[in-house]
Order: C-alpha cells, then structure tokens, then sequence
C-alpha cells in the first residue's frame, strides 16, 4: 500500500484530570491540556498512515502547527482527525483538527516523516 492524499485517521480519548494544563505543566487551570491535544493530533496522523507503512519502518514527527481554540474540561470526550494533503517521497503533511462532544477545539497541520526504526534509534542512541 502506497501512502496517498487523502488518507484519513481518528482517535479519541476521555479528558482525565491527569490530561489537564495543571497537570502537565502548560498552565494552572484543570482544561484540557495544549500539550495532550497535540499528542491526540499527532496519534491521528500516526494512524491515518500506519497500514502503508513497510514492515520496519515508522514515522517520526518533524513539525506541528496548531490553535487550541476552545478549552474542555474533565470528563469530556475528545477527538482528533488526521488527514493527509500532501506527499513529497518521505515527507507526509496532514491538516488536523479536534473536537470535544461541544464542538470544535483545535486546529492546525503537521509534517511526519518516514524512517527507517532501527536506524532512526541507532542514530539517535550514538548521543549517549
């Protein structure tokens, strides 16, 4: 399978006290987190691609570009929609967008880039 524009991913989870600015460290309110939303994001880009991605290879994330536009609070349920716009050899551009069950909370794009796993690791590894 080749990866293609259009290619789409979904994911979603509950907003525990844990995901919260407070939490994390973004803020001192207990909303949804910043940070949580754009690793929701990027989990939808992970899986809009995954069933193209030859055996031993990955993707890594290389740029992220987002509006948190609406707070949540705990207990609400979150979605993130991927979908791939461009496809330039290796590197992969999505437009995002998420959604609490009010409406929606983010948007932005995003660049993955597909990589070899071991080599990637072997690389980032030689630093230590």
């Amino acid at each position: 399978m080749e990866i293609t524009i259009g290619m789409k991913g979904e994911v979603s989870t509950l907003v525990e006290r844990e995901d919260t600015a407070a939490m994390v460290g973004s803020g001192d309110l207990l909303v949804y987190a910043t940070p949580c939303m754009a690793a929701l994001m990027e989990g939808a880009a992970c899986e809009a691609i995954a069933p193209a991605l030859a055996e031993g290879t990955t993707s890594v994330g290389t740029a992220l570009n987002i509006e948190h536009l609406s707070a949540t609070p705990v207990g609400l349920e979150v979605r993130a929609e991927a979908e791939v716009t461009e496809v330039n050899g290796k590197v992969i551009t999505f437009a995002l967008r998420a959604f609490d069950e009010a409406g929606e909370i983010g948007k932005g794009t995003h660049k993955r880039v597909i990589v070899n796993s071991q080599k990637f690791l072997d690389k980032a590894y030689q630093k230590l």
